[in-house]
């Protein structure tokens, strides 16, 4: 009951009283003993609702952390102004009076207009973030004069590291009206989900939870004191180690720079990915703060895409680097001796369609390692029309190919692994000869993500089904050997290793002798990508060369590689997007982040140790 319904109940009854006499009298005296005693706590609690408010407090939201306890995802204070409407006395009028203490343009009026009509009076609305200090301390002296208006401190999400890792971290911001629903954590005008990357994956962990504030208020709705209770106190989201190792990935993102390009390295002993880089990127802290409609537009409409994940999403031929499984699969299966020579005279018919090897005069006669070593196309064909796509594609997706891996990052692609039952399921089309020729040097339907190739340069190091992860949850399990003999691994491994490090290796001359880092050697193989078919007349005239067409038409640099060779600890993957040349492209950006994960083993920075400094081969 409000002060003056009580004052008018009591004129009138004293007025009753005056003309009924000692008997309505003592009626009355009861009932103001009944007032008094029996329903002060009633009254007391109905008097605690008018002055105390309760103000939601959103918890402080986790951080995310490299390998070595690097801040890759922080909070920073964030100096905001809400308005709460049913505590200004008319929103107009507020916003009137706020204006004269900062700049709220026409638009931002009519948007703080519709939020309020959209809203419940009670719910805050943002007026302005991320203020500066001297204007945040200004409307705190104003405050007394500004009811309903709230200047808080609140937490802005900050990427101290920018776009190095944008796409792994991702970003966080405001719940769309869907998501919210009527949940008051996710309505309130301080607190960010995550919408992107790890912060979307893993956002229940790092959002924490919500608490709660007692205030005293006075009638303008004007805090008069806190009362601050432990027990509602927010509680701190988690924070998240990763597998990444930020200085490898800074690395990795330099080397790389000016390119469309991704990269990914990986321990082949635990599966933990240390650097995956994909180039260009854009700045998480754009989206955090808030991107203005033209900075969004910029980087959709650039073709080297900013925004896509590159490393785990990103789709291209394996190319050559497939020919290390359909090496392992020719072995396995028994379709042909490793010593079994294959002659390559440029070009194989089948029918009366023409396959052609990438050297034009052919490579002659070559054994299986010769044909990786020289990644002869006519001897992998042969292979391949041998195998048959269906123990192809076996081998293929035993090594990772065709696979999602979850590691926590959305966006991860799967691939495809074309087999009989994929083409007609998906063409309404029986598989083809020829089709499998193609497969068998890593081109036609095939496609692969650099995790996906990271992964099976680490299985082929080690022979075992070795799985990737980006978070340190627990320890990795142990990884199951892979049923092949360690005769057909040698051998692969082998030729992989004279790719790189023996005169007449594809990436031999590309790669200036090798991987020149102290005794180690390594191993690897390169691969380039198909983007546009190759007509028989142009074959004829002489292919063109990859700056003669557009850079959109230019194929695919990919390089795969593992060191060191006798006791393999890491592993690369490179792609290059229309780069051309895998070995001369993508292979020393490759070659060097193999480097820069010895580097970062040896606790120096590569971004700081020139190619120079790295230890000479011993003689």
């Amino acid at each position: 009951m409000k002060r003056n319904d009580r004052e008018t109940t009591f004129s009138r009854r004293s007025f009753i009283l005056a003309g009924g006499g000692g008997l309505i009298f003592t009626g009355l005296g009861a009932r103001l003993v009944s007032l008094q005693i029996s329903q002060t706590e009633r009254y007391r609690t109905l008097s605690e609702d008018n002055q105390f408010n309760f103000r939601l407090l959103t918890p402080s939201r986790g951080r995310i952390l490299d390998r070595n306890g690097e801040v890759l995802a922080d909070n920073q204070d964030a100096y905001n102004v809400l308005m709460v409407p049913d505590q200004t006395g008319g929103v107009e009028e507020a916003i009137d009076r706020l204006s004269a203490h900062i700049e709220i343009s026409d638009g931002q009026r009519q948007r703080i207009l519709r939020e309020v009509q959209r809203n419940p009076s009670f719910r805050p609305v943002t007026i302005a973030e991320n203020l500066d200090w001297e204007t945040f301390a200004r409307l705190n002296v104003h405050a007394p004069d500004l009811p309903g208006i709230l200047p808080v401190v609140g937490e802005v999400r900050y990427y101290p590291h920018g776009p190095i890792l944008a796409h792994t971290t991702g970003y966080v911001g405001k719940a769309s009206e869907e998501v919210a629903g009527n949940d008051p954590l996710l309505r309130h005008p301080g607190f960010r989900i995550g919408r992107d990357g790890l912060e979307l994956s893993l956002d229940e962990r790092l959002r924490g939870e919500a608490g709660a504030l007692k205030v005293e208020v006075d009638a303008y709705g004007r805090v008069v004191r806190e009362l601050p209770d432990p027990k509602t106190q927010p509680a701190p989201g988690d924070d998240i180690r990763l597998t990444l190792d930020l200085k490898l990935q800074q690395y990795a993102a330099q080397r790389m720079e000016d390119e469309a390009a991704s990269a990914v390295a990986m321990d082949v002993r635990n599966g933990d990915i240390l650097a995956l880089a994909s180039v260009p990127s854009y700045d998480p802290n754009s989206f955090a703060k808030g991107m203005s409609q033209k900075e969004y537009d910029a980087l959709r409409a650039d073709e080297r895409q900013p925004l896509f994940k590159k490393a785990v999403g990103g789709l291209y031929p394996p190319a050559s680097t497939f020919k290390l499984l359909v090496a392992l699969a020719a072995q396995r299966h028994g379709v042909m001796d490793p010593g079994e020579r294959v002659f390559c005279s440029g070009r194989i018919r089948l029918g009366n369609h023409p396959f052609h090897c990438w050297k034009r005069g052919g490579h002659g006669a070559l054994d299986m390692a010769g044909a990786i070593q020289h990644s002869c196309d006519i001897y992998y064909y042969e292979a391949a029309r041998r195998l048959g796509i269906e123990k192809i594609a076996e081998t293929a997706r035993e090594f990772g190919l065709g696979e999602k891996f979850d590691i926590s990052v959305p966006g991860v692609q799967s691939g495809t692994v074309p087999d009989e039952a994929w083409k007609l399921a998906r063409f309404g089309e029986r598989w083809q000869g020829g089709e499998t020729l193609i497969a068998g040097i890593g081109q036609g339907y095939l496609s692969t993500s650099p995790l996906q190739l990271a992964v099976m340069t680490a299985r082929l190091a080690t022979g075992r089904a070795v799985t990737p992860r980006v978070v340190t949850d627990g320890s990795p399990g142990a990884f199951a050997h892979l049923n092949y003999n360690d005769e057909s691994f040698a051998l692969v491994r082998e030729a992989m290793m004279s790719v790189c490090e023996q005169p007449g290796g594809t990436a031999y001359y590309a790669l200036g002798g090798g991987f020149e880092y102290g005794d180690m050697l390594m191993a690897g193989k390169s691969g380039t990508g198909q983007v546009r078919r190759i007509s028989l007349s142009e074959r004829a005239t002489g292919v063109l060369k990859g700056d003669q067409v557009p850079w959109k038409y230019r194929d695919h640099a990919l390089f795969v590689c593992f060191a060191p060779y006798e006791d393999p600890r890491y592993a690369v993957a490179v792609v290059v997007e229309h780069g051309v040349g895998g070995s001369s492209n993508a292979g020393p950006r490759a070659r060097d982040i193999l480097r820069a994960c010895f580097e970062r083993e040896a606790g120096r920075d590569p971004t700081a140790v020139a190619a120079a400094d790295t230890p000479e081969r011993d003689t």
